[in-house]
Parts: structure tokens; C-alpha cells; sequence
């Protein structure tokens, strides 16, 4: 598909200028540096917002779809989820300059999804579909120019896969929800390094406020280690090549913070871990920061303007690499 302009959506709201107070800790919640802000791109309750550090809406455009991931580009544009298969290139004036809808691949006729993308450094755009069972790269005309296969073991459209990140040795990084498993894939599809998670020790419930091992995203740290946002495992931990775990925040560890669905993990420069607490209920925050010695650096907590399903979040205003 050729790359598209359109001049304007429909029914997309305009900059808005109204201000929405930077919810507080609650009285239980453990202390933290109340002149850390962040200003981030974040999507829930049928909108994606862009929030200054104080919080207030620099900009929104309609999303009635909850996005497993989402990334302003460095030329200010934002690549996002608008349907479980649709992504999108949108500038900052809500112009769709380049779009990729998913469909099944033959012999395949059933549902295609897509939670995990990335705009990689030479313009194409990595993407990882449920259904199809792959990830392709694409370039700005929507050619195909890589097809890597990849492995499950309980095959489902929605939950194959969720975030996937292409690596700088050229190999994929890759959480698979429905396995319970991290898997890094060379680039011809060879799994090379697997990942399983467990129960740590408490048992499987269900629901979204529930325990288990659906595992959510993944980020390959500078030391060679593997930090991992682990979905229901309601937990976020570092673990070595060898599968040993040397660093975790548990469910229940931060004072006042019940963690749930742990969804995007970004880790800033300076160390600290951000990661969103997803369908945790309105006594928690949203989205957390702590330090490497476990210190809650910032939370957002606004039930006023987000709700209890916030997945997709990318922090805009911190200097230096940011891994995602």
C-alpha cells in the first residue's frame, strides 16, 4: 500500500487546554521525590494524550481501541495501535502519512492481531502478528522485506505475542503471553535464548487482577541481562543469560503500591525502571518509577483522565538513550 496523506480524520478533537492536577500519593503510599514529573505519551479510555510534566492535555486525538504499544518518533510523529490490527503513522496535526493493516497469510484464515511494533533505524517498521504467527519488517510502501517465524507452543490470535523488540546484534526479543515464555529469535527465525517464567511461589487465579505467567514485554539491558515486564506475574525483574533473577520489585513490595499487570517497561538512563500497573484498581497508580534499590522515584495515579487499563506509555522528556 502506497503511503497515504489524508488531510484530516473525523471526529479527532483539537490541542486541549484543560489542566488535570498530578494525582498525589495516597496517605499508605510509600514517600517519593515530589519534583520528579515526566511528560509522556500514554492511551486508555478511548483517547491517546499527549501530558505535560504538570499534567495537562497537550494534545489528544480519539483511540477506542487499548493499545499494547505506542512511540513518538524523532520526527514528532506518533506511530500507534488504532485497531487490533491497524497501525498508524500520525503527525502532530492528526494526518495519517502511513498505515499497515494485518490479514491472515494463506494457508491461515483466521484472526491476525498486532500488540508489538518498532520503527527501526533505516525508516522500515518492525511489527509482530498473532495469527500469522511472524514478524515482518516493512518499509514505507508496505513491501515485505523480512519475514521471521516464529515459535508457540499454545497458538491464539490474541495472545501469541505482545511486545517485540529488535535487538542491536539484528536478533528479535520477544514476550509470549500465552507460553509464559521470553524467547530471542536470530534473524532466520532460530530460537536462541528462552526465558520461562513461574509462579514464584503462589498459586494461579484468574481474571486480570488474577496471578500467573502471561508475561508482557521484555527490554535487553547494557549488561546483557533481561529486564521483564511480567504481565500477570504482577512483577517486574531482571534476570542473567542464565535464567538467574538479580534484581525484582514483587507484587506487594512497594509500600502502598499493590502491583497487578505489569504492561510497558522503559529503563532511563540513569537506571531507574518505569512500568505500568495495569488493572490494579483505583488505590494504585497507573504507572511507577523506581530506582535500582527499590525507592519509588514518581507514580501517576488520574482516575480523572485514565482509567484502569492503561497499557500503551512512552516517557518524552528524559535526556539520553531510554530503553523500550
Amino acid at each position: 500500500m502506497k503511503r497515504i496523506m489524508i488531510a484530516s480524520l473525523t471526529a479527532l478533537v483539537g490541542l486541549s487546554s484543560l489542566v488535570v492536577a498530578r494525582a498525589d500519593k495516597p496517605a499508605a503510599a510509600a514517600a517519593h521525590d515530589s519534583t520528579v514529573t515526566h511528560r509522556l505519551v500514554v492511551q486508555d479510555k478511548g483517547r491517546v494524550l499527549i501530558l505535560s510534566p504538570t499534567g495537562q492535555i497537550e494534545w489528544e486525538t480519539p483511540c477506542n481501541y487499548t493499545s499494547h504499544d505506542i512511540s513518538v518518533l524523532p520526527n514528532g510523529n506518533i506511530l500507534l495501535n488504532t485497531g487490533p490490527r491497524t497501525i498508524v503513522e500520525m503527525t502532530p496535526k492528526k494526518e495519517i502519512v502511513w498505515k499497515w493493516e494485518a490479514k491472515p497469510k494463506a494457508p491461515y484464515n483466521g484472526a491476525v492481531e498486532v500488540h508489538g511494533f518498532q520503527r527501526l533505524k533505516n525508516g522500515n517498521t518492525m511489527i509482530g502478528e498473532t495469527g500469522n504467527l511472524r514478524i515482518i519488517e516493512v518499509d514505507k510502501d508496505n513491501a515485505i522485506v523480512k519475514e521471521i517465524p516464529l515459535t508457540v507452543d499454545h497458538e491464539s490470535p490474541h495472545r501469541d505475542t505482545r511486545l517485540v523488540r529488535k535487538l542491536d546484534n539484528g536478533h528479535y526479543l520477544v514476550a509470549h503471553e500465552g507460553d509464559g515464555k521470553i524467547r530471542e529469535y536470530d534473524d532466520k527465525g532460530a530460537v536462541v535464548w528462552t526465558y520461562a517464567l513461574d509462579l514464584v511461589g503462589q498459586p494461579e487465579t484468574g481474571g486480570h487482577d488474577g496471578h500467573g505467567i502471561n508475561v508482557f514485554g521484555v527490554v535487553r539491558l547494557k549488561n546483557g541481562n533481561t529486564m521483564i515486564a511480567g504481565g500477570n506475574n504482577n512483577r517486574v525483574f531482571e534476570v542473567t543469560p542464565e535464567g538467574k533473577t538479580v534484581w525484582s520489585v514483587e507484587r506487594d513490595e512497594l509500600p502502598g503500591i499493590h502491583l497487578c499487570w505489569i504492561t510497558n517497561l522503559e529503563v532511563l538512563p540513569n537506571g531507574n525502571v518505569v512500568f505500568g500497573n495495569s488493572h490494579a484498581g483505583p488505590n494504585n497508580p497507573q504507572i511507577v518509577e523506581v530506582s535500582r534499590d527499590k525507592k519509588v522515584v514518581w507514580t501517576l495515579k488520574n482516575w480523572d483522565i485514565l482509567g484502569n487499563d492503561v497499557v500503551a506509555v512512552q516517557i518524552l522528556d528524559v535526556k539520553g538513550k531510554v530503553l523500550r
